[in-house]
C-alpha cells in the first residue's frame, strides 16, 4: 500500500472506511462471480455448439448436400440443417458448392461468394475437430470442421454469433445487476453502519466535552457521564462507555482530592504568612532598637545586628509575596477601576531610575494614554517587578526600555533589556514559584555584590496578570530579553 493511500485512509472516518471496505469487497466478489459465470457459460455454449457443428456436418453429408459434380445433380440442403450454416464442397481443388449465411441471416452461395472468404476457409488450418475462424464483418466468426472424403473436401460449420450474443447479454445483465447491487449495498451499508456507530458517536461526544473542561486548578467537577443505554458491557461500544464512566469517576474523585489538598496548602501558606508578619516586625524592631543604643557595642555584635535586620527585611518581603500569591490563588477579588497604564509606567520607571542609576532607562509611550481596567496597586506591582527583574539580573550599563501601546483590543506593556539573556533551560519555568537563574543573569546589589533572589517576583507578575484576564510571556536571547504583558483595554 502506497504512502498516499495510507494517508487518505488515515484521515477517513471509521464510517467511511467501513462503507468503502464493504463496497470494494462486494465489487471484487461480483467481478469474480461474473467472470466465472461468463467463462462457464462460454465453455458450455461452446461445447453445445461443437456438438451441433458435428451433427450438422453429418446430416448435411448424409442428406446429399454434395452432388455428383459441379452444377450437376445437386440436391438442396436437407431438412434439419437450418438456415444459419456454412457449407463448402471442394472437388479437385476447386469449389464445387458454397453456401453461407451472413450475420443478418442473408444467404450467399457460390454464385455470389467472395473469393476472399473461400480463400480464408482454404487457408485456415482446419481439421476434424471444431475450430473458430473469423470470416470478416459480413459473415463473422464460424465454428468449422474440415472433412476429407474421396474425391474432395467438405468444410462446414455454424456461426458463433448466437453464442456471442448470449454471452454479451449475460455480461450486460450481470453488469447492470452488479451496478444496482452496489448502489443498494452502499446505501444500506451506510445506513446500517451509521445506526450501529451512533452510540459510539454519543460516547465520543461525551469524551470531547470532557476534554474541553478546564482541569488545571480550582474546584472542578465532571458532571458528564455516558448514558446507561451506551454502557451495556455485552457490546463493544458499551464496554467503551462503561470504561469511560469508570475513568471519569476516578478523575472526578482525584480532582476533588487535589482541590482539598490545594485548599489546605493555600490556607496554610496564607495563615503562616499572616502569623509570621508580627514576629518578623518585632525582630526588625528589636534589631533597629539595639543598633540605636548609645553604649559601646562590640563590632561583631553590631555586624550581627545589621545582618539580622537585613535578613528579617528580606524575610518580610518573602512573607508578603507568599501572602499575596495565596490570596490570588484563593480567588480574592481585585479592584475593578480604570487604570492609566501610561502614567503607571512613567512613575515605575522614575522609581527604577532612582533605585538603579547605573542602568540606562528609556520610555517608549504613545501620544494618547492607554487605559485598562483592574487593580492599580497590583498592576503597579507587575511593572515594578518587571523593572526590578531587569535591574537586578543585568550588569551595570544595561539599557532597559519600557514600552506601552494599544494593539488589537489589548493594552500591551513590554520591558526590554540588552543584558546577557535568560538561560534557555530556565525559560519554560521562568514564571513558576522560586524559579532562579544561574550566573548568566545573577541578581546583583547596587554595590555590585550578588544578592539572593526569592524567585517569586515573576510568579507574582503571572498571577496578577492572569487575575486581570491577561497574559504574559518572555522571549530571550543573548543581548535581548523581552517581557510582554497583554491586558484588556478599558
Amino acid at each position: 500500500m502506497s504512502t498516499r493511500v495510507r494517508g487518505i485512509l488515515g484521515v477517513m472516518s471509521l464510517r467511511r472506511k467501513l462503507v468503502l471496505s464493504i463496497v470494494l469487497l462486494f465489487i471484487l466478489v461480483t467481478i469474480a462471480t461474473g467472470v466465472m459465470t461468463v467463462l462457464v457459460t462460454q465453455q458450455t455454449l461452446s461445447d453445445q455448439l461443437d456438438r451441433r457443428v458435428t451433427q450438422t456436418v453429418n446430416r448435411a453429408t448424409d442428406d446429399g448436400v454434395r452432388g455428383p459434380g459441379r452444377g450437376e445433380g445437386r440436391a438442396a440442403p436437407g431438412p434439419g440443417i437450418g438456415g444459419d450454416f456454412l457449407y463448402l464442397d471442394m472437388r479437385g481443388g476447386l469449389p464445387d458448392r458454397f453456401v453461407a449465411f451472413t450475420t443478418d441471416n442473408k444467404r450467399i452461395d457460390d454464385s455470389t461468394a467472395s473469393i476472399a472468404t473461400i480463400n480464408a476457409l482454404l487457408a485456415a488450418n482446419l481439421s476434424d475437430r471444431p475450430s473458430t475462424v473469423n470470416l470478416g464483418d459480413q459473415l463473422g466468426s464460424y465454428r468449422l470442421i474440415r472433412t476429407d472424403r474421396s474425391g474432395g473436401t467438405v468444410i462446414s460449420g455454424l456461426p458463433m454469433k448466437p453464442v456471442e450474443d448470449t454471452l454479451n447479454g449475460i455480461v450486460v445483465v450481470t453488469a447492470t445487476g452488479a451496478a444496482l447491487g452496489i448502489l443498494v449495498l452502499a446505501g444500506g451499508a451506510a445506513w446500517l453502519i451509521r445506526a450501529s456507530l451512533r452510540p459510539l458517536e454519543r460516547v465520543a461526544s461525551i469524551a470531547g466535552r470532557v476534554s474541553r473542561t478546564p482541569l488545571a486548578s480550582g474546584a472542578v467537577q465532571i458532571p458528564e457521564r455516558v448514558a446507561a443505554r451506551d454502557t451495556d458491557t455485552r457490546t463493544e461500544v458499551g464496554q467503551v462507555g462503561a470504561a469511560l464512566n469508570e475513568l471519569l469517576d476516578h478523575v472526578d474523585s482525584s480532582l476533588r482530592a487535589r482541590h482539598r489538598s490545594e485548599t489546605q496548602l493555600r490556607q496554610f501558606v496564607a495563615d503562616a504568612s499572616h502569623e509570621l508578619r508580627t514576629p518578623l516586625a518585632s525582630i526588625r524592631g528589636y534589631a533597629e532598637l539595639s543598633r540605636r543604643e548609645t553604649d559601646p557595642v562590640p563590632e561583631g555584635i553590631s555586624h550581627a545586628l545589621t545582618r539580622i535586620d537585613s535578613e528579617s527585611e528580606r524575610m518580610a518581603h518573602l512573607v508578603e509575596d507568599l501572602l499575596l500569591l495565596a490570596r490570588l490563588d484563593a480567588g480574592r477579588e481585585l479592584a475593578h477601576e480604570p487604570v492609566d497604564l501610561t502614567m503607571l509606567v512613567i512613575d515605575a520607571v522614575s522609581d527604577a531610575h532612582a533605585a538603579g542609576p547605573e542602568h540606562t532607562w528609556q520610555l517608549d509611550l504613545p501620544e494618547e494614554a492607554v487605559e485598562t481596567v483592574g487593580d492599580s496597586a497590583r498592576l503597579t506591582q507587575v511593572v515594578v517587578n518587571l523593572l526590578a527583574n531587569a535591574r537586578t539580573h543585568t550588569p551595570a550599563g544595561t539599557t532597559v526600555v519600557a514600552r506601552v501601546r494599544a494593539e488589537g483590543g489589548h493594552a500591551v506593556l513590554t520591558v526590554t533589556d540588552d543584558g546577557p539573556g535568560i538561560p534557555e533551560e530556565l525559560l519554560p519555568r521562568i514564571f513558576t514559584r522560586f524559579a532562579r537563574g544561574d550566573e548568566a543573569r545573577a541578581r546583583v546589589a547596587a554595590n555590585g555584590t550578588p544578592t539572593p533572589s526569592t524567585g517569586l517576583g515573576l510568579s507574582i507578575v503571572d498571577a496578577v496578570v492572569a487575575a486581570h484576564r491577561g497574559s504574559v510571556d518572555v522571549q530571550s536571547r543573548s543581548g535581548r530579553t523581552v517581557f510582554t504583558v497583554r491586558l484588556p483595554l478599558a
